[in-house]
């Protein structure tokens, strides 16, 4: 399961205007999480802390038939991604692919014929296993439930021009744990922070509803990487 951690900007200014009046801080945090989970699609910027403790910074618009497009890097590499008709390409370059294929078999062969080529991966690729399922990208964002709990209603302020609530709470450990929900129309997550602690973050969610329509790479600008490993294939 990929944990949600983050990078991006900080919000805007903050104001004295109160809305969900009535409502509790836990109340709208929950919501908020059904209102994002529901959305057909997002755009999402930030950082997916793998369960091997690795992170990728995305900047990844994805919605709920697992199209996707955008961009991971991790560890100085970078890679485009694309999942189109069930069937996922990288274009990585080649600090990503001598990452990726460090542990494999003929590993220095390959880099050369798959780096800044449109790669069909592996399904089981994995510094990208999951970036493409909206669903579980949010429930790994929620997937510890008592953070949410005990949360404060903060002042309203803005994210990337959005008005938003801000929900805050201090962990045991001294982290700010915020949680920035939009105040008009449905109540999406627009960002979530953690500061004052040793791993400060920020994740951004945008573009909710916008379609995802990611084009199939040319023919001549793809390779499979099975073929290429085999042999079968290559530039």
């Amino acid at each position: 399961m990929l944990v949600l951690t983050g990078c991006g900007n900080g919000s805007g200014s903050d104001s004295k205007e109160q809305p969900f009046e009535g409502k509790s801080a836990d109340r709208i945090a929950a919501e908020a999480v059904k209102a994002t989970e529901q959305a057909d699609s997002m755009h999402v910027q930030g950082n997916l802390r793998q369960a091997n403790g690795a992170a990728l910074d995305v900047d990844l618009s994805v919605d709920q038939r697992k199209n996707c497009e955008g961009t991971v890097k991790t560890a100085g590499t970078t890679a485009d991604v694309r999942h189109v008709n069930a069937t996922l390409y990288l274009r990585g370059n080649e600090a990503y692919w001598k990452k990726a294929l460090k542990d494999q078999p003929q590993g220095d062969r390959i880099v050369p014929k798959v780096s800044d080529k449109w790669v069909k991966a592996p399904a089981d690729d994995s510094m990208t296993q999951g970036l493409c399922d909206k669903q579980g990208l949010v429930a790994s964002m929620d997937e510890d439930k008592s953070e949410r709990k005990g949360l404060k209603k903060g002042a309203t302020t803005t994210v990337d021009g959005k008005k938003a609530i801000r929900l805050t709470k201090k962990s045991a450990g001294g982290e700010t744990l915020s949680l920035f929900v939009a105040t008009e129309g449905k109540p999406y997550i627009l960002r979530t922070t953690t500061s004052g602690g040793k791993s400060p973050n920020t994740a951004t969610f945008s573009e909710y509803g916008k379609a995802v329509n990611p084009e199939k790479p040319a023919a001549g600008d793809t390779v499979d990487l099975k073929e290429v490993a085999s042999g079968q294939g290559g530039a």
